[in-house]
């Protein structure tokens, strides 16, 4: 449970409950990932209607609803594609 499974950038679904209405947008994309709190995986999530960040934790997130960050992957690479930016390639001066 101390392993992040989501990346900034993600979007994810909110379970049911979390957002004051039943009608309200449950999809939200992550922002950052936080420190964890005892052991939880901690997110700062953003809504596209809001000008403000939430603070959730991954028991927060609906598994069934959201793909894991896994099974995008292999999506990716499934298609054969590869990405334009290689971050491999990338040199930093000091």
């Amino acid at each position: 449970m101390g392993r992040p499974n989501y990346q900034i950038g993600d979007m994810i679904v909110l379970k049911s409950g979390f957002t004051r209405t039943a009608k309200a947008e449950k999809r939200c994309r992550i922002s950052s990932i936080l420190p964890n709190d005892h052991g939880h995986v901690q997110y700062r999530v953003q809504f596209d209607a809001e000008n403000f960040e939430r603070r959730i934790t991954e028991a927060d997130i609906d598994t069934g609803e959201t793909p894991s960050r896994a099974s995008v992957e292999a999506a990716v690479k499934s298609d054969g594609a590869e990405p334009w930016l290689k971050f491999s390639s990338i040199r930093t001066g000091k």
